[in-house]
C-alpha cells in the first residue's frame, strides 16, 4: 500500500503540473523547491501552494501546450506514515511555434510528510533538453 500511494502522489504531481489539480491537495503548507532547470530561480522563492499553483499557470502561459506525464519506474522509499521519499523520471511535451512539438525529459524527487510534499527536487536540461524516455 505504501508503494501505491508514492506513485499515486507522483501522477497527483504531474497532475499539479498540467493544471488538473490544486496545490493544497498535495503540497504541504511551507515547503522547498530545489530545481536545478537553467532559468529557474524564481521557484526558490516559492514556499506555498498558492505561489506555486500561480507559477505553474504562468508557465503554461509562457509555454502553450505544456504537458507533463511520469515515465520509467518510480522508486518509493516511504514509511505507513507516507514519510519518505518518490522519484521518477518524467517527460515534458511542448509544442512548438509553427507546429510540430518537443519532448523533454528530467526527473522530480519528491520529499513527503505524512503524506504531502515538503521538499523537491527537480532535474532536466530544461526546455533545451534531451528526451530519453519518449
Amino acid at each position: 500500500m505504501v508503494r501505491e500511494f508514492g506513485i499515486d502522489l507522483y501522477l497527483r504531481w504531474a497532475a499539479l503540473w498540467n493544471r488538473e489539480l490544486p496545490a493544497e491537495e498535495i503540497m504541504a503548507p511551507q515547503f522547498t523547491l530545489r530545481y536545478a532547470q537553467p532559468g529557474a530561480t524564481v521557484y526558490d522563492d516559492i514556499h506555498d501552494p498558492k505561489a506555486l499553483a500561480t507559477q505553474i499557470d504562468a508557465f503554461h502561459e509562457q509555454i502553450r501546450g505544456l504537458t507533463f506525464s511520469p515515465q520509467g519506474i518510480a522508486v518509493v522509499e516511504m514509511d505507513e506514515t507516507h514519510t519518505g521519499l518518490v522519484a521518477q523520471p518524467y517527460g515534458a511535451r511542448i509544442e512548438l511555434p509553427g507546429g510540430g512539438v518537443s519532448d523533454v525529459s528530467g526527473t522530480d524527487i519528491l520529499r513527503t510528510e505524512n503524506g504531502l510534499i515538503v521538499e523537491v527536487w527537480s532535474v532536466s536540461g530544461g526546455l533545451g533538453g534531451r528526451s530519453f524516455y519518449a
